[in-house]
């Protein structure tokens, strides 16, 4: 007879392989590769050879061209939605406040 092991409370215990954790970088990498490179093909104020000269660092450098990039223009959108300082009100006003 042989001796059945006891119960240990895990069913399945299995070693994740460090294989695994490459794969799902290299998938998230891609994932954020291909988002960047769509965002930069969809924009308005770039020329077409900026276009593809920006998707082409994306892909050389992998996360520092996509997120540097990325950030960059995020933050160029955020700066034009802003309201300027000098352009608040409706008209000009003399010093009595009649137009």
């Amino acid at each position: 007879m042989q001796a059945i092991a006891p119960y240990r409370g895990v069913i399945c215990h299995k070693e994740v392989e460090p294989m695994t954790y490459y794969w799902i970088g290299a998938g998230l990498l891609f994932i954020i590769n291909l988002y960047v490179s769509v965002f930069l093909c969809r924009r308005d104020d770039l020329e077409r050879i900026q276009k593809g000269l920006q998707v082409l660092i994306v892909w050389l450098i992998p996360l520092l061209g996509a997120v540097g990039l990325w950030l960059f223009y995020k933050n160029e959108d955020d700066d034009k939605n802003k309201p300027d300082k000098h352009s608040f009100g409706g008209g000009s006003n003399d010093s009595i406040g009649a137009q």
